[in-house]
């Protein structure tokens, strides 16, 4: 598939000093998959928020002390 886009003068002229005229192609492809991993990873966050209720937590008393027993604890950890 094929689009035609229209780009304002000085932002042509900026990607052609990056990319030069042959790499425009490659760098507006870049440019629109960063963009879409970025509000498919917002759609995420949006979609979560609401799902750990308020209270009722281990943290909720101290979690200053919680985060410093659960970094001792040698556990497993996540990302």
């Amino acid at each position: 598939m094929h689009l035609k886009i229209t780009l304002d003068d000085d932002l042509l002229r900026e990607v052609d000093a990056r990319v030069g005229e042959r790499g425009r192609a490659a760098f507006v492809t870049a440019a629109v998959r960063a963009a879409l991993d970025d509000v498919r990873r917002w759609e995420s966050v949006e979609s979560a928020l609401g799902s750990i209720p308020d209270a009722g937590h281990l943290w909720d008393a101290d979690p200053a002390g919680w985060v410093h027993a659960e970094r001792r604890s040698g556990g497993a950890r996540v990302g």
